[in-house]
C-alpha cells in the first residue's frame, strides 16, 4: 500500500511574477501549478496550503556560474525570510536553479510552442519552477540511489 505525502511546492521567484509548481501527492513528478503576480504570493501560498497538503516548499536560488549568489537574491532573501516567519513548521529548501530560464526556453521550442508564445514570460516562470522542483525531486533519488 503507498503512503500519501504531502505535496512539494516550488518556487521560481521574481520580480514580478512567481512561477509555482507543485509535486503529486506521492512525490513522483512536478507540474506546473500557476504564476502570480509575486506581490500575492504569500496568500495564494497559504490559500493553497488551506486545500492541499504541503510537505515542503522548495524555492529557486539564482547562482552565478562560479557559485556565487546572484544579484537576484538581494530580492529573493527577504521573500524567504518571510516565508520563513509566516510558516514557522514548512521546511523550506533552497535549491539551485543556474539554467532553468533557458530549459525552460528550449523546453517550449522543443515543444513546438509558437514565438508568439514563448515570450509569455508567465509561461516561462511556471516552467522553469517546473524544473526547479523535478531536479530537487531527481537530486533526492539520486542521494537514496548512491
Amino acid at each position: 500500500m503507498l503512503r500519501t505525502m504531502g505535496r512539494i511546492l516550488g518556487i521560481d521567484y521574481g520580480r514580478k511574477r512567481t512561477g509555482v509548481a507543485v509535486t503529486d501527492p506521492l512525490q513522483i513528478i512536478a507540474g506546473n501549478l500557476a504564476t502570480v503576480p509575486t506581490h500575492t504570493l504569500m496568500q495564494f501560498i497559504k490559500d493553497y496550503m488551506a486545500r492541499e497538503t504541503v510537505e515542503r516548499i522548495v524555492v529557486g536560488q539564482p547562482t552565478q556560474l562560479n557559485g556565487e549568489p546572484s544579484e537576484s537574491m538581494k530580492y529573493i532573501t527577504p521573500f524567504v525570510n518571510r516565508l520563513r516567519k509566516e510558516l514557522p513548521d514548512m521546511p523550506i529548501v533552497m535549491y539551485d536553479e543556474r539554467f532553468t530560464s533557458t530549459i525552460a526556453h528550449q523546453a517550449m521550442i522543443d515543444g513546438g510552442m509558437k514565438k508568439s508564445d514563448r515570450r509569455d514570460k508567465s509561461r516561462v516562470d511556471a516552467i522553469a519552477a517546473t524544473i526547479i522542483l523535478n531536479d530537487y525531486l531527481q537530486s533526492r533519488l539520486n542521494k537514496i540511489n548512491l
